[in-house]
């Protein structure tokens, strides 16, 4: 692939290959339509949401029967990629590897870290942290794991530490994985921006043909499903916000309308591009995320979260490894019902994230681009986590406010426990609104990137196709997501999650020994400060 005896300084490695970007694509009215990726993916996704909305029920028994299957029969596997994908991220930090810069040598980043980690940040947890940032720790806190009772001594480190652990250093690396494959290929080689050309090194030109065709397919349906997932969950949680706080009506009319009109804005940001959209709402996303965890830490225990938060690092690492295991488990109802499904969840959304973080992550050295995406978003999840859920339960246990108990163990609800945080505090509908308007932003931008990706690996590697193209992907995405829903709620989309992120592991890891292979192979050829 390169030459030993080229000069470092003038170093930009190439494959042997004839194959152009987009050179399999039809141009019917002027659009890039990779022959026959796009209309595999589009047709299939097409009938999956037809069956879905014509026979609901029996949607959600074939896809509950399926996440029961995976998880009790392979829980090990999405366990086991996941340690992998963490060890992966640890050699690229601390071997020669990480000097190699993305793009070449004398590559310059397109945009300034705080830009780049806000879109980084919001294309990766947004809506996640926002569902979940009260309600896992508490939940946990009631129902820890290894066995220990509920409420009791210990519970809350435990909760804390299994909350940052489904959140902390194994997303960040499955998404990682893909992110640095994608652009150590595409930058640094020179190939389309598709999944399929992390494959190059042991497929070769073989990777144009159906062995490529195959792994873009596999990868567009595993992030358009858990895209789905992801802004189902924004749509219930914004959609009883608006309910609960503003009076609109409940059910399910109010989440369709409400994707329905995010997805029309998601089109609009789409008109506008990454600098004028995506990039503009992505820093909106940051200020508002900041006031509003800046707003709760100021007018909730202070230096009780700040202190907590330091103390939970030490509980995270001290219950890494054991949560981590996969073997001998007696707490198996906690370890399928969110590590198994998370692990997939990340899985599923990983050709989405990754490919968004590789698109803007030109110019950064790989031990850079490692730093910033495996560790910076642990510090501030960290943050976030001790904030929302940490209070949450100091609220409860100190001063025996009950407004996340009533919609956690009372009566199970989980789209309002924010809201019932939140009612615990000064300026109630103020907090409670931002927090909506928060949860809606992160359904734009997250629509907005999918559509992106998904256009980007239907268009083989064009990333300048017709903007209509992304615009058709956000709006099938948002129909995946009302299909979904409308099939058996947010159980359904978990379960659509897990089914497609059990294939896309075996791709991920695959992915990854391609990387480290070819890595190494270049690694030699840059001396310490060229890159």
């Amino acid at each position: 692939m390169t030459d030993p005896n080229q000069n470092p300084d003038d170093y930009n490695p190439t494959v042997e290959t004839d194959y152009e970007v987009g050179q399999d694509n039809v141009r019917p009215l002027g659009l890039e339509l990779h022959n026959p990726v796009f209309f595999i993916t589009a047709v299939g996704i097409a009938l999956a949401v037809a069956v879905a909305m014509v026979f609901p029920d029996a949607t959600y028994e074939v896809l509950h029967g399926v996440r029961t299957y995976l998880e009790s029969t392979f829980d090990w596997v999405y366990m086991g990629a996941g340690n992998l994908f963490v060890l992966f991220c640890l050699i690229l930090l601390v071997t020669p590897m990480g000097r190699i810069r993305l793009g070449g040598a004398s590559a310059t980043p397109e945009f300034t870290r705080l830009a780049w980690f806000g879109m980084l940040f919001a294309a990766g947890m947004g809506i996640g942290l926002m569902f979940f940032g009260v309600l896992e720790p508490f939940f946990h806190y009631f129902n820890p794991p290894f066995g220990v009772e509920g409420g009791e001594e210990g519970a809350r480190e435990l909760a804390m530490a299994a909350t940052i652990f489904h959140w902390g250093f194994h997303p960040w690396a499955i998404y990682a994985v893909v992110a640095v494959s994608l652009a150590f290929f595409s930058f640094n080689y020179g190939l389309p921006l598709t999944i399929r050309s992390a494959f190059f090194p042991i497929l070769g030109d073989r990777v144009w043909g159906w062995p490529g065709h195959f792994i873009d397919i596999m990868a567009v349906f595993a992030t358009m499903f858990g895209l789905a997932t992801s802004l189902g969950y924004g749509a219930e949680q914004a959609a009883a916000g608006m309910s609960h706080v503003w009076g609109f009506p409940e059910g399910n009319a109010t989440v369709v309308t409400l994707i329905l009109v995010i997805t029309a804005i998601a089109l609009v940001s789409i008109l506008l591009g990454i600098h004028g959209g995506v990039r503009r709402l992505s820093a909106l996303n940051m200020i508002l995320f900041a006031l509003l965890g800046a707003f709760i830490l100021v007018a909730g225990s202070t230096v009780s979260i700040l202190a907590n938060s330091v103390t939970s690092i030490g509980h995270y690492l001290t219950n890494l490894i054991p949560l981590s295991n996969p073997i001998g488990r007696e707490d198996e109802g906690f370890m399928h019902g969110w590590t198994v499904f998370y692990w997939a969840w990340w899985t599923s959304w990983a050709p989405f994230v990754g490919m968004f973080i590789a698109r803007v992550s030109y110019g950064r050295t790989v031990r850079e681009f490692i730093t910033c995406v495996l560790i910076v978003p642990v510090v501030a999840t960290v943050i976030w986590m001790n904030i929302m859920g940490g209070y949450a339960i100091e609220q409860y246990v100190v001063d025996g406010f009950e407004g996340v108990y009533q919609y956690v163990v009372e009566s199970y609800d989980d789209t309002m426990v924010l809201f019932g945080m939140l009612e615990g505090l000064p300026l109630t509908f103020l907090t409670s609104s931002v927090a909506i308007f928060l949860v809606m932003i992160f359904f734009v931008t997250s629509s907005d990137s999918g559509s992106l990706v998904i256009d980007t690996i239907s268009a083989g590697g064009k990333t300048d196709a017709p903007v209509v193209q992304r615009s058709f992907w956000a709006i099938f995405e948002g129909l995946v997501a009302i299909a979904l829903l409308l099939s058996g709620g947010l159980a359904a989309l978990q379960a659509g999650a897990i089914t497609l992120g059990f294939p896309f592991a075996f791709v991920l890891l695959a992915m990854a020994g391609c990387t480290l292979y070819a890595m190494a192979r270049e690694a030699p050829n840059y001396r310490p400060g060229t890159a």
